[in-house]
């Protein structure tokens, strides 16, 4: 594979996840009508943190089937604490009437529709740092959805869990950013450093 069709293959693969890496902030039009009670906000809550279950569980799994131990166990541990924080979640909304929200809302991939083709595409050609980058894409917009309930929201009750359910955000953020430092850069040729078209690129 030649450098620039190593680059394209990159940009497919983010293209595909529906996670860009520039799309930090969600859409707040509407947030105060769509999210009007606490019911609503852990809904989506736990929306949110199931598919990150989900995927943090593939991705562990792909790294795994290609020898890379290490952020295989950083993808596991993610996948637990995601579960735990759900485990949680679930219990606080026992008894609790809960509106049920389209599960691509929050999804990481295939977000305007499940297309099989799309998803095994990303999985086919993912590397340590597009798995590390789709996961930080996905962590900033759930933050940035609760941060936008708690901008829009005059609820007191509303507020103070979204307020929470940020600060959690921010710390998954932290983590995948933090395992993205130790990742190497994908490569860039330059006018200096054309690289050999001959040889496969890390990406």
């Amino acid at each position: 594979m030649s450098v620039v069709h190593s680059n394209e293959a990159r940009n497919r693969v983010l293209a595909a996840s529906h996670a860009p890496r520039q799309e930090k902030t969600v859409p707040r039009a509407g947030l105060r009508k769509r999210i009007g009670s606490v019911g609503a906000l852990y809904a989506h809550a736990l929306l949110i943190e199931h598919e990150a279950v989900a995927r943090y569980r593939e991705f562990a799994l792909n790294m795994s089937e290609h020898g890379n131990d290490e952020l295989a166990a950083l993808f596991q541990q993610l996948a637990e604490f995601e579960a735990e924080h759900a485990f949680h979640l679930a219990k606080k909304t026992a008894g609790m009437s809960l509106p049920n929200l389209a599960g691509g809302e929050h999804a990481w991939l295939d977000q305007d529709a499940p297309v099989p083709e799309a998803h095994a595409f990303v999985y086919r050609m993912l590397t340590p740092r597009m798995a590390l980058e789709i996961a930080l894409c996905a962590e900033e917009r759930a933050k940035a959805f609760f941060d936008g309930v708690l901008d829009e929201s005059s609820d007191a009750g509303i507020r103070e869990l979204a307020l929470n359910m940020a600060r959690d955000e921010e710390a998954h953020v932290a983590w995948v950013r933090e395992a993205l430092g130790h990742v190497p850069q994908p490569y860039a040729p330059s006018e200096d450093f054309p690289g050999d078209p001959t040889i496969p690129q890390q990406v």
